[in-house]
């Protein structure tokens, strides 16, 4: 029997319908390299996209992406996963049956590029510049210097008594933690933020409400507490971690969202916001993640110090670490630390030369904030 074949015209416009998309998912990939290209030569330019054009994404996608209360990014990686599923089982069975195995792969091949370069396009667009612009400490005129080691522990020793006093007015579940059930999170983390605007222009602006993921697992295997998402323009927070994570969370992604890349930075932006918020559980949150990040350069840098420091933390608080080690010990595996060293090569790439431990820096900026606060008062 013959094999059925189809019309050279209907073949001729499967071709070209290939190439066009082709050749798009190349201009994509090309116009996103050559944007990459021109904010690291001109620094003017990242600054200038950041406050001009970046803002245009957030408050269009951002803004209809946030209407959506589910993770919009986490569906759609979930059907991408999907049809790329599909697909791939469809030119298996071409290869194996040896009919128009040849047509199938030119199209997947075609889609697979417009695909790149749309993401692409779209990382660059809504992330990638944003790592070259000015940054926070800049913009706001922190000039951040070097500090004692006796500074640190009076820091340290600032944060704990705030700790141990916002320790005392949470919610707590019968086993002892902070539970968030009657916080309205998502709107509080927004309006913490927007709050946080009046005090820093640089700040301000419009803030969709962060969302947690419906399935936290993707997360968690890979010892990730959020994730911004330059995709769907969207903060999105490992829903499943221990509460008194998730307000800090959940600022410090919208930070990101307001087009401040470095992790330092996006960490002391969820410190201060959650200090400035109107919720026990996120000045918690705030206090204990700052607290927790200090005493850790302490414990390195001075441990009889550190020892002395963590003498003095109220029991209340116990009970929130204790359940915080027990949750990221069942995903200490291979997984988290391949994860680990993907995001330190992709931090180093973007310019953050320190990679991971880029989220320690915020101790400097926490110091001299702290010290700074204290001679105003006086």
């Amino acid at each position: 029997m013959d094999r059925v074949r189809k019309p050279k015209q209907d073949q001729s416009r499967h071709l070209n319908k290939n190439k066009v998309k082709g050749m798009t998912g190349c201009a994509l990939l090309a116009a996103g390299f050559a944007l990459l290209f021109i904010s690291r030569i001109f620094r003017g330019f990242a600054d200038w996209y950041s406050a001009y054009i970046y803002p245009v994404w957030v408050n269009t996608v951002g803004r209809i992406m946030g209407y959506v209360r589910i993770s919009v990014s986490e569906v759609l990686l979930y059907l991408l996963l999907l049809i790329l599923a599909v697909r791939a089982g469809e030119l298996g069975l071409a290869i194996v049956r040896r009919n128009g195995f040849r047509e199938k792969a030119k199209v997947r091949l075609a889609n697979l590029i417009l695909l790149a370069g749309m993401l692409f396009f779209l990382y660059v667009a809504n992330c990638g510049i944003n790592y070259r612009r000015e940054t926070f400490s800049e913009s706001a005129g922190l000039s951040v210097g070097k500090y004692s080691v006796e500074e640190l522990k009076e820091t340290c020793l600032r944060l704990t008594g705030e700790v141990n006093d916002e320790s005392r007015k949470v919610e707590r579940n019968p086993d002892g933690t902070m539970t968030l059930e009657d916080v309205s999170l998502a709107r509080e983390a927004a309006e913490a933020m927007g709050r946080l605007g009046r005090k820093y222009p640089e700040l301000s602006g419009y803030y969709p409400q962060p969302k947690g993921l419906l399935v936290p697992w993707i997360l968690s295997v890979q010892n990730l507490s959020g994730i911004y998402s330059p995709f769907a323009v969207e903060a999105n927070y490992n829903s499943g971690m221990t509460d008194y994570n998730i307000p800090f969370t959940a600022c410090h992604e919208l930070s990101h969202l307001r087009g401040f890349m470095e992790e330092k930075e996006a960490n002391f932006i969820g410190f201060l916001a959650c200090r400035e918020s109107e919720s026990e559980e996120f000045r918690y949150s705030g206090s204990l993640m700052g607290w927790i990040y200090c005493m850790n350069v302490l414990y390195r840098s001075d441990y009889d110090a550190w020892e002395e420091v963590r003498g003095s933390l109220a029991k209340e608080v116990e009970a929130d670490l204790k359940a915080n080690r027990e949750f990221w010990a069942q995903y200490d595996g291979a997984v988290a630390e391949v994860a680990n060293r993907v995001n330190d090569t992709y931090l180093k790439a973007n310019g953050q030369s320190e990679g991971v431990e880029s989220y320690d820096r915020m101790v400097d900026l926490i110091v001299w904030h702290l010290k700074e606060e204290g001679n105003k008062k006086e």
